[in-house]
């Protein structure tokens, strides 16, 4: 018998279906639950940065994988509902705060792997080895080259002070990008600091906090503000489209506590029926080759140090990283969210 469940714009499952869905319902069978002959990943990284990574994983190891991608929260509620039917093997998730709820909603296995322990550093791994980062962002300051000379900056709570009144972009307070920096904040620096820094961002903002990074980008060279923060990579992406754009990155806090970072990373789903090779695949997935195209299709950092920054990144020079453990940062998220409201930052 059939068990049919939402599916939340998942954009590719051919090798299971045979067609291509965006939204509606799909079968669950008895058959994709328990196929130990591939693996099956969702995924909320994009198909067009999973699918050469996982092809070559095929390639050179024989384990045939299907994708399904979709938005954060939609995949954490999906393997959930799915529960031990669930035909997922691996979760893949962006930003600690998604992975670290993923986990404690109980949906992950424990990795065991000296491989991992070896090739990840410590900050960057759940400690209960829930979940383990694959590539790194950071997010950081992001400025008009027109309208702002690099000496006048230094820090997030810089962007605070009074010259930068009416001059500030920002994303969305209810993003978890955000949510992640304020919790980082708050475990640097207390919540009464954290707060104060919110506070003051809020009275500078030049206009009401926008969707999407790209929008925060769109407003500096608009001149709508002259000063924002974002991901890294959607500054890559930026400015390859437009590589005359009067705007570059600043990386924040190198006199203090180093630029905050956040990762994509997986778990491996605990009703998974393959978690050798889904261990194979995340194992795969932390060393050279694979850490390679992570850096050069999406303008990441490798997760790990034995592997160097793409030619791209390397041009926007080497930056001190906050080492706090994202544990962590998952961990205050909550503290962060209730911060901000307390603050008025939207």
């Amino acid at each position: 018998m059939k068990k049919w469940l939402t599916l939340f714009s998942f954009s590719s499952l051919p090798s299971l279906l045979g067609v291509s869905l965006s939204f509606g319902l799909i079968p669950v069978t008895p058959a994709m639950a328990a196929d130990s002959t591939e693996l099956v990943v969702y995924s909320a990284r994009k198909e067009h940065l999973m699918k050469p990574l996982l092809d070559q994983f095929s390639a050179q190891t024989g384990i045939q994988v299907t994708l399904y991608t979709g938005k954060d929260g939609a995949l954490i509620e999906r393997v959930k509902s799915e529960g031990s039917q669930t035909p997922a093997d691996v979760l893949m998730m962006a930003d600690a705060g998604n992975l670290g709820y993923a986990a404690e909603q109980g949906l992950f296995e424990s990795i065991n792997s000296p491989l991992i322990e070896q090739a990840i550093p410590a900050h960057l791994r759940d400690p209960q080895m829930r979940w383990t980062a694959l590539s790194i962002r950071a997010r950081t300051i992001v400025y008009s080259t027109e309208r702002v000379k690099p000496e006048q900056l230094s820090s997030y709570a810089q962007l605070g002070d009074a010259n930068w009144k009416g001059r500030l972009c920002l994303r969305s307070g209810n993003h978890v990008y955000n949510k992640s920096l304020v919790a980082s904040m708050i475990a640097h620096e207390g919540e009464a600091q954290a707060k104060q820094t919110v506070e003051n961002w809020v009275n500078n903002l030049a206009a009401k906090p926008f969707a999407k990074d790209s929008e925060v980008m769109k407003a500096i060279l608009s001149n709508r503000c002259d000063v924002g923060i974002v991901n890294s990579y959607y500054f890559g992406q930026e400015i390859t489209k437009n590589p005359q754009a009067k705007m570059a990155l600043f990386w924040a806090n190198q006199a203090s506590t180093g630029t905050h970072i956040n990762v994509s990373g997986a778990g491996i789903v605990k009703a998974s029926k393959n978690k050798q090779k889904a261990l194979k695949l995340l194992e795969w997935l932390s060393q050279d080759q694979a850490q390679t195209l992570y850096a050069e299709k999406n303008y990441e950092h490798p997760a790990n140090p034995n592997n160097q920054p793409s030619e791209a990144l390397s041009r926007w020079g080497a930056f001190k990283a906050d080492q706090l453990n994202l544990a962590k940062v998952a961990e205050l998220q909550q503290n962060a969210v209730l911060l901000m409201q307390k603050a008025k930052y939207q």
